[in-house]
C-alpha cells in the first residue's frame, strides 16, 4: 500500500471460537465506521467480521498490518449489540468471537439478494388461448407482478405456461423488489375485552414501555388467566411508540396457537425467528430486523442475538422454562440475558408464567422486579379438581399403567362427549431394553446412556447423541434370540395400552419426534379443535401454551418421574411441569378434573399439586436451597472436562484438582465422573465451583485457570450458572 494514501487503525472482531480482536488498516477512502461488517484478510482467507473499536494505541508493526478488503453492503451492527456481545462474553468466559457468531449466523443475510423476476400483462391476447392460459391471464390482469412461482400457484398451472405467454409477448419481464415486504402488525387493529385484573396489570406496562425505561417486570398468572392479552398490551405500547418488540417462546411448536391470537390482535403474523425456518426465511427475517423492517418478532432463545436497532420490549413466556438455558456452545439462560439485553437498551423487560422461576420469585419478592399477579382465570372458568391415585393401592396390574381410577374417568369424560388427555413424559416405546436370558442392556455404543425403543419407526435411539440402530435379532452377550424385551412405558406403549382399552376412539399421540415444527404442532391444534382427537396422549411438550375448550380431564401417569436423580431442580421442575399439565384441563365453562397417578403420594410436590398450594411449596423449596447456599442464593459453575481418550481427561482432571485455590468463601468440588460420563464418544469429568452470591464466580475460575495450558485433545467447557448436572 502506497505511504501517500491515509488510513487509520481498527480493531475487527472475527466471529471464531479462538482468538479476540484483530488490527487491520481502514483506508480513509473506505470511510469505515465501528459497527460496519467488513472483509479481511486472514492467513491465506478472507473472513468477514465487524468493525469493533479504534486501535490507536496497536503496537503492531506497520509491515504486518494489513488492510481493511472491503466494507459489505449491510446496516451497521448496532451498537447495543455489540454491547451485548461483549457483555455475554464476559459472563460466559467465553471467546466474544464465539458469541458474536450467534449475531452473524445467517451470512448470506449480509450481501444485498438479487431482484426478483416478475411478470405482467403487456395487453396483448392471443386467438387461441386454452383453459390454462386463461386462468392465468385472469390472475395477472387481476393483481400486481408476480413471480413465475407465484402466478402458476395461484392459477393452478406449470411455469411453463408463464414462459409460453411470455415468448408470445402477452406477458413482460420486470423487476420486483428483492424481498416482499414484512407486514406492519397495526396496534389499534383490535382489542381484547380484559378483565379488571389484567388491565391493572396492562396499565402497570405503559410508563415504562412509553418513557422507554429499563425495568423488569414478573407477570404470573395462573393457567388460562389471560398472561398473553396482557402482555399484548405492552406490545401494542410499544408499537405505538414506533419501536421494536421482541417475544420470546421456550418452544417453537408453541407458536402455532400463539400466533393465530397475535394475528387476531394486530391483523398480520410477527417476524419468526427458529430452527425451522428455511435458510432464505431465516435470511429474510434476519435481515428485516437490522434493517428497521420487522417491528415484532417472535422466536426461540437464539432470537435475542439479532441485530435489533430499535428494541423496546422483550416478554419471556413461559419465563421459568429449562430450554432457554443452552448447554452447547456459549451456555447462556435466555431469560437472565433478556433481562441484560433491556438493560443495555434500557427499555423494560416482561417475565411472564405461571409457575415462575425460583429466581425470578425471589428477585420479585426482595423488589428487584415488579411483581403482577392473576389469581383467576379468564372469563370465570374455575380451576380443575385434583385426585390423587396411590399406585400402592391401585395398582394397574403386569405391563399396564392406567389404573382403574384413571381408566373410569376416561371412559365417562368420552361417554360426555368431551376430550381427554394422557401426560407422560417420556419419548418412545420404552426407557430401557434388556434380554430376558441374560439381563443384557441395550446402551449406546456413544455415550453412557441406554438406547430407547421407538416402535413406531422399529428403531432403537439414544436421545443424547441421536445415535440409531435397529434392533438385534440375538443378544450380543448371550447369542439368544427374540429374547429383549421392554421395561417400563413410553409413550408410544401407552398409547397401546390405551387403543386396546379403548377401541374404536380417535387417539393421537404428541412429543417431540412427532411434532418438530410449528406446521406440525398447527395440524395437531386444528384436529384438537375440530374435535377429530378424543384422547391425546403426549409429553411436556403438550404442557404448556394450549387451548383446548374440550379437553376437561388430565391424566398424569407417572407424576413423581421427575423428582429421582438428585438435580438441585429436581422438585421445582417436577412441580412447574405438573402445574402446567393441570392446567390444560376444564379452561372455558366446563370445569375440569386431573387424576394424578404417583408412587410418593406423600412427597410435598405432589401435596402441593393437589392441594394447589404453590405458595406454600416455592417458600419451602426457597428455605432448602437458602440453607444450602444454592442458587438463587448462592453461585454454581460448572467445567466440564472431555476428550475421546479417558486416561487423559482423568489425568487432567487430577492435575486441575491441584492447582484449585481454597478460600472461605468458596468451595471446588470434584473433579468426579460426569453422571453421564460418555457423550458422542467423549469421557466426561466435571468440576463444580460453589460461591457467596455476592462473589465473583468468574474471578474465581479465572485465577485458577491462568496460565493452565489445555492439552489439544481435551475440551474445557465452562458453564456459569448450569441447569444441566448430567
Amino acid at each position: 500500500m502506497s505511504s501517500t494514501i491515509k488510513h487509520r487503525r481498527v480493531r475487527v472482531l472475527l466471529p471464531l471460537s479462538i482468538g479476540d480482536v484483530y488490527d487491520y488498516r481502514a483506508p480513509e477512502a473506505f470511510g469505515v465506521e465501528i459497527g460496519h461488517f467488513v472483509t479481511v484478510p486472514l492467513g491465506k482467507r478472507e473472513v468477514v467480521g465487524v468493525v469493533w473499536e479504534e486501535a490507536s494505541d496497536s503496537d503492531l508493526a506497520e509491515e504486518r498490518m494489513k488492510d481493511i478488503v472491503n466494507i459489505l453492503p449491510c446496516p451497521k451492527l448496532p451498537g447495543e449489540s455489540r454491547e451485548f456481545v461483549d457483555w455475554v462474553a464476559t459472563y460466559t468466559m467465553q471467546r466474544k468471537g464465539r458469541v458474536l457468531r450467534m449475531a452473524m449466523s445467517v451470512p448470506d443475510a449480509l450481501y444485498p439478494k438479487s431482484p426478483r423476476i416478475g411478470y405482467r400483462h403487456t395487453g396483448k391476447t392471443l386467438d387461441k388461448m386454452t383453459a390454462a392460459r386463461n386462468r392465468l391471464l385472469e390472475v395477472v390482469m387481476a393483481g400486481p407482478a408476480q413471480t413465475a412461482a407465484e402466478l402458476a400457484e395461484i392459477a393452478g398451472v406449470s411455469t411453463s405456461v408463464v414462459k409460453g405467454l411470455t415468448e408470445k409477448g402477452v406477458l413482460e419481464i420486470v423487476d420486483l423488489p428483492a424481498e416482499k415486504p414484512i407486514a406492519k402488525p397495526d396496534w389499534r387493529h383490535m382489542t381484547f375485552e380484559l378483565s379488571d385484573d389484567q388491565l391493572q396489570a396492562a396499565s402497570s406496562f405503559s410508563p415504562a414501555v412509553a418513557c422507554p425505561v429499563f425495568e423488569v417486570s414478573l407477570l404470573e398468572g395462573v393457567t388460562g388467566s389471560g398472561k398473553t392479552e396482557v402482555y399484548f398490551e405492552a406490545i401494542s405500547a410499544c408499537l405505538e411508540q414506533g419501536r421494536q418488540a421482541l417475544v420470546l417462546l421456550p418452544e417453537i411448536a408453541l407458536t402455532a396457537q400463539w400466533l393465530s391470537r397475535f394475528e387476531a390482535r394486530f391483523g398480520v403474523r410477527p417476524v419468526e425467528w427458529h430452527s425451522d425456518l428455511s435458510q432464505s426465511e431465516r435470511r429474510r427475517s434476519w435481515r428485516s430486523v437490522i434493517e428497521r423492517r420487522a417491528d415484532v418478532v417472535v422466536g426461540a432463545r437464539s432470537a435475542l442475538f439479532l441485530p435489533f436497532r430499535d428494541l423496546g420490549l422483550i416478554v419471556v413466556d413461559e419465563e421459568h422454562e429449562a430450554s432457554y438455558k443452552q448447554d452447547e456452545g456459549v451456555p447462556y439462560n435466555a431469560r437472565d440475558m433478556a433481562v441484560v439485553r433491556g438493560k443495555i437498551g434500557n427499555f423494560p423487560v416482561i417475565l411472564a408464567s405461571a409457575t415462575p422461576s425460583l429466581e425470578s420469585l425471589i428477585n420479585a419478592q426482595g423488589g428487584k422486579y415488579k411483581h403482577l399477579k392473576l389469581p383467576s382465570r379468564f372469563g370465570g372458568a374455575a380451576l380443575p379438581d385434583v385426585e390423587i391415585v396411590d399406585l400402592k393401592v391401585h395398582r394397574p396390574g403386569a405391563q399396564r399403567w392406567i389404573s382403574e381410577p384413571l381408566r373410569l374417568a376416561m371412559e365417562e369424560t368420552l361417554e360426555a362427549g368431551q376430550q381427554v388427555m394422557l401426560f407422560l413424559n417420556r419419548r418412545g416405546y420404552a426407557p430401557l431394553t434388556l434380554c430376558d436370558a441374560c439381563g443384557h442392556r441395550l446402551q449406546c455404543p456413544h455415550c453412557s446412556a441406554w438406547l430407547v425403543e421407538h416402535r413406531h419407526s422399529r428403531r432403537l435411539q439414544c436421545h443424547h447423541c441421536g445415535f440409531s440402530a435397529k434392533s438385534p435379532k440375538a443378544c450380543p452377550e448371550c447369542d439368544a434370540e427374540d429374547s429383549f424385551k421392554a421395561c417400563g412405558p413410553g409413550i408410544e406403549r401407552l398409547t397401546e395400552e390405551t387403543e386396546i382399552l379403548f377401541p374404536g376412539r380417535k387417539i393421537a399421540m404428541m412429543a417431540s419426534d412427532t411434532v418438530t415444527s410449528p406446521r406440525a404442532a398447527a395440524v395437531f391444534v386444528a384436529a384438537m379443535e375440530r374435535g377429530d382427537i378424543e384422547i391425546l396422549i403426549g409429553t411436556q411438550i403438550v404442557a404448556k401454551g394450549y387451548h383446548f375448550p374440550n379437553l376437561t380431564l388430565v391424566g398424569i401417569i407417572a407424576a413423581d418421574l421427575g423428582l429421582a436423580g438428585g438435580d438441585l431442580r429436581a422438585s421445582e421442575r417436577t412441580y412447574q411441569l405438573l402445574s402446567q399439565v393441570t392446567g390444560r384441563a376444564g379452561r372455558e365453562s366446563m370445569r375440569g378434573k386431573v387424576i394424578l397417578q404417583s408412587h410418593l403420594p406423600e412427597h410435598p410436590v405432589i401435596e402441593a399439586i393437589v392441594r394447589q398450594e404453590g405458595d406454600t411449596f416455592f417458600a419451602m423449596e426457597a428455605a432448602g436451597r437458602e440453607s444450602a447456599g444454592m442458587p438463587p442464593f448462592g453461585r454454581l459453575a460448572a467445567l466440564i472436562l472431555s476428550s475421546a481418550n479417558a486416561e487423559s481427561v482423568a489425568g487432567f482432571a487430577t492435575l486441575l484438582a491441584r492447582r484449585a485455590p481454597m478460600a472461605s468463601n468458596f468451595s471446588i468440588l470434584g473433579p468426579a465422573p460426569a453422571p453421564l460420563s460418555m457423550i458422542r464418544g467423549r469421557h466426561r469429568h466435571r468440576f463444580l465451583v460453589k460461591c457467596a452470591k455476592e462473589a465473583s464466580i468468574q474471578s474465581i475460575i479465572g485465577k485458577w485457570l491462568q496460565g493452565c495450558k489445555v492439552p489439544g485433545d481435551i475440551r474445557l467447557q465452562i458453564d456459569i450458572d448450569p441447569y444441566n448436572f448430567m
